[in-house]
């Protein structure tokens, strides 16, 4: 009932003010008796991966709580994991509004935000406050001012300051919102910073004394040759896991939508069958060697089962959680 009288008056409201809304209303409300309003029990459906123990297989995807200032409230819903960002070396705002776009009928959403976040000092400084202790997954990124030959330095800044503080690091070289990142997915650029990633990891296990696993997340719009040698770099480099998949470019089953045609990421029911074939590719690539976690599309426990049986261990939502709230997460786990 909360989430259904909230998200009508949200929807009135432009997504990108919606959006800081909400982020501000759990950042106020967590572990506080307000928190009622959305937390909720969920039944105990244990994964252990890479290490890890999660409470259950369904997370929150990078890209909500960009700032890590919400970890105790989305905790709180039943999330089995939570990741923040993708945070940046330095602040950025992004870019130009309007950059959220809202496409209802097709239970999607358009954005081109470009990795606007306070950095990654403050999301530290906020995620050392949090009193959940579940698994926080921190995606990082590269700033837009820097090149795109020099983006390891910035994938290195962040894997130093955020190391100690994550369960995981998840490499985000797939946003399509940040000129040119994507070519770090291909060939020598993906060797050179998965080397480099590696090599840091192995340096900063030694100074804490623990090994945080290391995952990466690649795009939807990938063909099959493409997803076959991403494979063959995570595997040659043991990454831990890989993450499946970030939003497309692809205007495929909105085209008629009032806002199709908008530049960014198109994220979604629409994007459900593409993220799910790169997870089908990977699995038969990887063939059990390191987990993988598939999102894209999951807006009911159908969908998320989808992504299960093509080979996911984890699935993460986070346009279905727009659109359905905390029920959503219990609907899944309920019938996994």
């Amino acid at each position: 009932m909360f989430f259904s009288l909230s998200q009508k008056l949200m929807f009135q409201l432009d997504p990108e003010r919606a959006h800081e809304m909400a982020i501000s209303m759990f950042k106020h409300t967590a572990n506080t008796p307000l928190q009622c309003a959305y937390a909720q029990q969920l039944a105990n459906k244990p994964v252990s991966l890479m290490g890890l123990e999660f409470k259950n297989p369904v997370g929150l995807a990078a890209g909500l709580d960009k700032n890590g200032e919400c970890v105790d409230a989305f905790d709180a819903m039943g999330f089995g994991f939570v990741e923040v960002g993708t945070v940046t070396p330095r602040p950025q705002p992004g870019n130009d509004k309007p950059r959220i776009f809202r496409l209802k009928e097709q239970q999607a959403i358009i954005n081109r935000m470009g990795f606007n976040n306070k950095g990654v000092d403050y999301l530290v400084e906020q995620v050392t406050k949090r009193q959940s202790r579940g698994i926080l997954g921190i995606n990082i990124g590269k700033n837009i001012d820097t090149s795109v030959e020099n983006g390891k330095d910035d994938y290195l800044l962040c894997m130093d300051k955020v190391y100690q503080h994550a369960s995981y690091i998840t490499v985000n070289i797939s946003s399509p919102n940040t000129p040119g990142l994507r070519s770090l997915q291909y060939g020598d650029a993906l060797d050179d910073l998965l080397g480099s990633l590696k090599d840091r990891q192995a340096q900063l296990a030694l100074q804490y004394g623990k090994t945080v696993p290391l995952l990466l997340k690649i795009a939807p719009d990938l063909d099959e040759q493409e997803v076959v040698q991403i494979s063959d770099s995570i595997v040659r480099h043991q990454l831990e896991g890989v993450i499946a998949t970030n939003t497309t470019l692809s205007r495929e089953g909105v085209e008629n939508s009032t806002y199709g045609s908008q530049a960014g990421g198109l994220s979604g029911r629409p994007v459900a069958q593409k993220s799910t074939t790169v997870v089908k590719i990977l699995a038969r690539e990887i063939n059990g060697r390191l987990p993988i976690i598939g999102v894209g599309g999951i807006d009911s426990a159908e969908q998320a089962q989808a992504k299960f049986s093509a080979g996911a261990s984890l699935i993460q939502v986070y346009t279905g959680f727009i659109y359905q709230g905390p029920k959503l997460i219990k609907d899944i786990v309920n019938n996994i």
